[in-house]
C-alpha cells in the first residue's frame, strides 16, 4: 500500500497529468523529494530549501500540516495527501 497524492490540476502538467499519484511513506517533505525523482520539477514548485512554501497548503488526512509538525509531519501507507495551491484576488 502507498500513500495517495492528490494533484492539483496547476501541477499536472508535472504528473503527466494524473489527478492522484503513489508516494512512500515518511515525512512531508520526504515525500516531496522522492516524488520529484519520478516527477521532476515538481519539488521545486512545492518546496525551497526543505520547507514547503508559504503559498502551498498540503493536508494529510484532511489535516493542515501547519498545525502538525509542517515539513516533518509524518505520513504512514494509507494516507492521502491533498497539495494545495493558495489563491490570492480580490
Amino acid at each position: 500500500m502507498a500513500v495517495t497524492v492528490r494533484i492539483p490540476t496547476p501541477l499536472q502538467r508535472v504528473t503527466q497529468g494524473k489527478e492522484t499519484v503513489d508516494g512512500v511513506a515518511g515525512t512531508v517533505i520526504q515525500l516531496v523529494n522522492e516524488l520529484d525523482k519520478t516527477y521532476p520539477g515538481l519539488a521545486e514548485r512545492i518546496s525551497e530549501g526543505g520547507k514547503i512554501r508559504r503559498f502551498v497548503n498540503i493536508y494529510v488526512n484532511e489535516e493542515d500540516i501547519r498545525f502538525l509538525e509542517a515539513e516533518k509531519t509524518a505520513v504512514k501507507d494509507g494516507d492521502e495527501v491533498s497539495i494545495v495551491p493558495a489563491i490570492a484576488g480580490g
